[in-house]
Order: structure tokens, then C-alpha cells, then sequence
């Protein structure tokens, strides 16, 4: 009779677990196979903090960005990263998507450390590698501020090389390229190299008139998700935040992801971790009266084949929770 009792009490146990189990959700985030982003999913899933809030996290590593939407907007994701203009420009066209801030991180022109150039003019009639395309944000920005600052037209009285960062980052430390505008870990690891900044982006933006605080990477959910499910939406954002918060103080925890990061050497590891922790945004709700400058700017600058008729920034665009 003891045998049978417990038995029976095993197979109820396994069935409270079964229950509890069907009844925490999970959410799907399609994103860059090597992705930064990986660093501080990574961290939620190794502290729990996903279970914390209730939801658990399935990461699904991609090849490419445009993999990543494809996935997200044909119901197989349910959060992929972005940059906020991409979904102003979504809401714009009838898409209920929205943005909540993972990154500030932005890059630079670099050139090696015994270039001749000593400031954006001395560009003059040099190769540019440029991560991206001719709309790349960072490029746009960097030449408006050309144009306002030194009456320089850089895609005009520079030679540009587009192409993916991997590429960029070949070139400038082969020399292929005497300057280069990479993403930001890209540029980490040539400042590890000895290459340095000319004009970072931050610095570019702010002698704009924008706000260099406003973060412009971020994870995107649909609006249907935030309505439907709230807590679950709102558990994440806490999740991510509390994740930030480790990797902000614990170098340890650092130690634990070096193994993730295509980190080469010491130099390059600390300018990650360095990197990564100066482009985390403050918390709290996103500034929208900068964020709208900024998109005018960019408007200006690429039109709508940058942001369609995002011509101002949509209402909801931003997950205002106090993330």
C-alpha cells in the first residue's frame, strides 16, 4: 500500500509540474546568431531572471537581420532587435510594432593610429569603409555634422566601400580603407588594434542638437503581445534590466561570457566589456520630445527611403513602462 501512495504521489507531482510548466509562456527572440545581444540574453537565462518574471526565454540564433524580420513578421518570433526608426517607420505604414531600449552603442570614423588625419577634413579624397549601406544612421549623422562644422561634403570628396562588418573591419586593419565606420564592437576591437576616433557618433549628434542618451537599438514586440499579455512584455523589459544591471558591476560575470564574445586578446575583451557597458541606457522612459527631433533630422537627411512616411514619430512607439 506504501508502494502504491507513492507512486500516486510522484505521478501528481509530475503532474502539478506538468501544469505549471504549461502555464508559464515562452518567448521566442529570433536575433543575430553572434549577436551582442546574445551577451545579455545569455545573462537572463543563466541567473533565471526569465523565471523570475514568469516567462520563459527561447533564443533563436539567425543568420542576418532581414532573417530575423522575416521570422517576426510571419508569427514565428516574438521579439527580434532593431533600431527604433525601423519601427516608426513600420508604425507609420500600419504595422503595431514597439520598441523597447536595449542600446545606446554607437561607433565613429577610425583610422589607424599613424594616419595623417587629424580631423573630419583631412578626409578629403580618402577611402571610407562603411558598415551597412548609404543609409546606414551612423554614416548620415556623421555627415551632417561634416557639413555643418567643417563645409564638407564627405560622400561627395570621399570614396566610399560599403559592406558588411566583418568586411570593414578586414579592411581597415589591412590598410585597404584609410578610415572606417563600423558597428560598435567592430570598432571596439580596432581601437584594441591602436586605431583611433576621429568623431565618434555620440559626439556628431549631440553638436546636432540631438541627445546622444537616446538609445537607438532595441528589442521589438508587437503591440498585439503588449495588449494580450502585458505582464509578460512588461517581464521581459524588467528581465533585460536586471541583466544590464549584472554585466553594468560584475566583472565576473564578464568572465563567464568571454567565451561568446570572439574576443582575440585581453585588449580586445576589455574594450568589449567597456563598450558594452558605456552604450547601457539609463533607465526610465525614453525622452520622445528628442527621440522626435532626431527622426526629423533623419528625415531630413534620408528621406523616405529611409523612414517611409514617418515624417514624425508615431504615437506608441516606445514601450513607456520605466524600463
Amino acid at each position: 500500500m506504501t508502494f502504491w501512495k507513492s507512486m500516486a504521489g510522484a505521478a501528481a507531482a509530475i503532474c502539478v509540474a506538468s501544469i505549471s510548466m504549461a502555464d508559464t509562456p515562452t518567448l521566442r527572440a529570433a536575433v543575430l546568431k553572434f549577436g551582442t545581444v546574445n551577451w545579455e540574453l545569455d545573462t537572463i537565462q543563466h541567473h533565471g531572471l526569465d523565471a523570475e518574471e514568469g516567462f520563459d526565454l527561447e533564443i533563436q540564433g539567425m543568420a542576418g537581420g532581414s532573417a530575423a524580420k522575416v521570422a517576426f513578421q510571419g508569427g514565428e518570433a516574438d521579439i527580434i532587435v532593431s533600431d527604433w526608426l525601423w519601427v516608426a517607420r513600420q508604425r507609420a505604414a500600419g504595422k503595431d510594432y514597439v520598441f523597447i531600449p536595449y542600446s545606446k552603442a554607437v561607433g565613429g570614423i577610425m583610422v589607424p593610429a599613424d594616419s595623417p588625419a587629424q580631423s573630419v577634413t583631412d578626409l578629403a579624397d580618402m577611402k571610407i569603409g562603411i558598415a551597412g549601406g548609404p543609409l546606414d544612421k551612423s554614416w548620415l549623422i556623421l555627415q551632417a555634422y561634416a557639413a555643418k562644422n567643417h563645409d564638407l561634403d564627405l560622400a561627395g570628396d570621399t570614396e566610399q566601400v560599403f559592406g558588411a562588418p566583418p568586411l570593414i573591419f578586414g579592411s581597415a586593419m589591412s590598410g585597404e580603407v584609410g578610415a572606417a565606420i563600423n558597428f560598435w564592437h567592430f570598432g571596439a576591437k580596432m581601437n584594441a588594434a591602436g586605431m583611433r576616433t576621429l568623431i565618434d557618433v555620440a559626439t556628431a549628434s549631440a553638436d546636432l542638437g540631438l541627445d546622444p542618451e537616446t538609445p537607438l537599438l532595441g528589442y521589438v514586440v508587437r503591440g498585439e503581445l503588449m495588449r494580450d499579455n502585458p505582464d509578460l512584455v512588461n517581464g521581459f523589459a524588467a528581465a533585460s534590466r536586471a541583466a544590464k544591471d549584472i554585466l553594468a558591476d560584475d566583472d565576473g560575470e564578464w568572465v563567464r561570457l568571454r567565451p561568446r564574445m570572439n574576443a582575440d586578446n585581453d585588449a580586445q575583451f576589455d574594450a568589449l566589456v567597456a563598450g558594452f557597458r558605456a552604450g547601457i541606457p539609463a533607465p526610465g522612459p525614453i525622452d520622445e520630445e528628442a527621440a522626435g527631433r532626431m527622426l526629423e533630422l533623419m528625415y531630413s537627411l534620408g528621406g523616405a527611403e529611409l523612414l517611409g512616411d514617418a515624417t514624425e514619430l508615431p504615437e506608441g512607439t516606445f514601450l513607456q513602462n520605466g524600463s
